[in-house]
């Protein structure tokens, strides 16, 4: 079975990038699915701290594919999206491609999520997030 691969999207910076590692496979020798979902989860974090400009906690994961394997050796890199800003939510979509070795035209697109967070104050509370775009 061979790959179609491609480039990783242009004029965008991953919100993370790390390489997957043999402690992150599952008993089958296999990159554990929790792993890359936790990923995901500091990937859609970093943009959603940064654009409600505070502390954020994960309320909901809207929807998770995966489309690709991923390997040990591949560098996985999270691409982080605002969907949608709300009083005091904010929802992220992510996209991660795997590159199969270091050169960006190999890689492919193994994973794609959206995921809700909640900006919380000091107290642990809902506040609201100053839209600012």
């Amino acid at each position: 079975m061979t790959e179609e691969f491609i480039k990783l999207p242009e004029n965008r910076i991953p919100a993370i990038r790390v390489v997957a590692m043999p402690a992150n496979t599952n008993a089958s020798g296999d990159i554990f699915g929790g792993w890359i979902m936790s990923q995901v989860d500091l990937a859609g974090s970093v943009c959603a701290y940064e654009k409600s400009k505070g502390r954020i906690v994960t309320i909901a994961v809207n929807s998770f594919k995966f489309h690709k394997p991923v390997f040990v050796g591949d560098l996985i890199s999270c691409y982080a999206s605002v969907k949608k800003i709300g009083n005091t939510s904010i929802t992220i979509d992510v996209e991660v491609f795997a590159q199969r070795s270091r050169e960006k035209d190999n890689c492919i697109k193994v994973t794609e999520a959206s995921l809700t967070y909640v900006a919380v104050d000091e107290n642990r509370k809902p506040r609201v997030i100053r839209n600012s775009t």
